[in-house]
């Protein structure tokens, strides 16, 4: 995918990221899985996919609740993973299949559910949209999941730790890599947008794509406590601070790191405030 400010897909976005996106990334709250289970009906029946899946953060907590579960990522490591957690989970319903969403093919449907995380943006959106319409079975839905859990938000609640000094960290990461946000072997400029605008975006494409009936569940925000070496991973879990970009000075990055975060929190413990968690379901 090329986007309108040049930023091309490689490969290379996550590398090296994903055992730091299993531990550096705060899980889905278990409310989200009870919330679908009753707004979707799920009974373990049907089969769930699971688009830019990962390290398998919400397939396995959904795939319980289906017959059959397929995960697609093109990150091998992050599929790699994902392997590792089910094993470890005891969840035996679950394949991986690596490649891009763009490429899916017709011949993997028909789904009851699928499953979209933190992972829309890097995809040409209309494309994808269209493929995964045409996957769905006749009463099929597609759950779009808003969240942000590498970090926190602000937010006027009292925390039992200090926060992670996270525009500190964004200065030491640029020290490092540039001023531009690294993404993958390019560069891809920080041009962000509101919600609202996003929001307004993507129901546009899925309305286009066939969507309609849109339900909006919230889950509320909640705080967390993480340690020195949590906070280390949701830095490497991002795509724009992905270990390979620093090459050899990686191990240099990772100290002045731990050195910024010491000065921060001597006791090696912080707090943060996680967001809602938003969840958009587009009926086929």
């Amino acid at each position: 995918m090329v986007d309108p400010l040049g930023w091309q897909w490689d490969p290379s976005l996550y590398a090296g990221s994903a055992p730091y996106y299993v531990r550096g990334r705060v899980a889905y709250p278990p409310e989200l899985v009870d919330a679908l289970v009753a707004e979707l009906g799920l009974d373990r029946r049907g089969r769930l996919l699971d688009v830019g899946c990962g390290p398998g953060s919400l397939t396995l907590l959904l795939a319980p609740w289906f017959a059959q579960a397929t995960g697609v990522d093109a990150d091998a490591e992050m599929l790699a993973e994902a392997a590792r957690q089910a094993d470890a989970a005891g969840i035996t319903n679950v394949e991986w299949l690596r490649g891009r969403a763009e490429d899916l093919s017709p011949e993997l449907g028909p789904f009851r559910a699928v499953t979209l995380a933190q992972s829309f943006h890097w995809m040409d959106r209309p494309r994808v949209a269209r493929l995964l319409h045409g996957l769905l079975g006749p009463d099929g839905v597609l759950v779009h999941l808003h969240a942000t859990t590498h970090e926190g938000v602000d937010a006027d609640v009292p925390l039992p730790h200090p926060r992670p000094p996270r525009s500190e960290i964004t200065a030491l990461v640029r020290r490092f890599l540039g001023a531009d946000r690294r993404a993958g072997q390019g560069t891809r400029p920080d041009v962000t947008s509101s919600e609202e605008e996003t929001g307004r975006q993507e129901a546009e494409i899925y309305r286009a794509a066939g969507f309609r009936r849109p339900t909006r569940i919230e889950i509320p925000g909640r705080p967390v406590i993480r340690s020195a070496d949590e906070v280390v991973a949701s830095v490497f879990s991002l795509s724009s601070a992905a270990p390979h970009l620093f090459g050899d000075r990686v191990r240099d990055f990772e100290t002045d790191l731990r050195e910024l975060l010491a000065r921060a929190s001597p006791a090696g413990r912080f707090s943060e405030y996680m967001r809602e968690t938003a969840i958009d379901i587009w009926h086929r």
